[in-house]
């Protein structure tokens, strides 16, 4: 297979995962300014599946559809004005999640522990981002911060990094095959 049928078969994917991002987005439960959603399992998947350097392409589609007012963020909403509000943060974190875990989980060749190690650094990331941000543009201490928009979703960010296991370990034999040659390049 040449190299530009690998390269559509990569943007398909990657385009893909950004529709899965974008309806795991309506899978949210309002708990207060930070929802619980499913958006953070497929930026771990996307990291996981595609690589630092397309992940990162699918995470970046996903903030652009949101960015230009496409419904795709939490509760259906969209527009640039969720990057200044609290949920900013987190958003430009999954992109940086993405990436990240690209990267080590290449590194890994498909190693369990690398994998889950890549995805507790990649939400780490993403609260890196996020709770930082959320204290920013509420006021709140960083305490309060961490203790609404971090604390009250380790639980399960810990399940969805138990799911993404079996997810990946069922995708990536399908995927490998047309993804490793490009991602041995980045």
């Amino acid at each position: 297979m040449d190299t530009s049928t690998e390269q559509l078969k990569l943007m398909v994917y990657a385009a893909l995962m950004a529709t899965l991002t974008a309806v795991g987005a309506y899978i949210a439960i309002p708990i207060g300014p930070v929802p619980i959603v499913l958006q953070n399992l497929f930026v771990m998947l996307a990291g996981l599946l595609l690589g630092g350097r397309w992940g990162l392409t699918s995470i970046g589609v996903y903030l652009l559809a949101g960015a230009i007012g496409l419904p795709v963020f939490a509760g259906g909403t969209g527009g640039i004005g969720k990057f200044v509000g609290p949920t900013g943060g987190y958003l430009l974190g999954f992109a940086a999640a993405a990436y990240v875990i690209g990267l080590i989980s290449q590194r890994g060749k498909g190693s369990i522990a690398v994998d889950v190690f890549a995805m507790i650094i990649g939400t780490l990331i993403i609260y890196g981002f996020g709770v930082p941000w959320l204290k920013v543009v509420t006021g709140m201490s960083i305490s309060k911060a961490a203790a609404v928009g971090m604390l009250p979703f380790l639980l399960g960010d810990g399940l969805k990094i138990a799911a993404a296991i079996p997810i990946v370990r069922a995708l990536r034999p399908m995927i490998a095959g047309n993804i490793d040659v490009l991602r041995t390049a980045e």
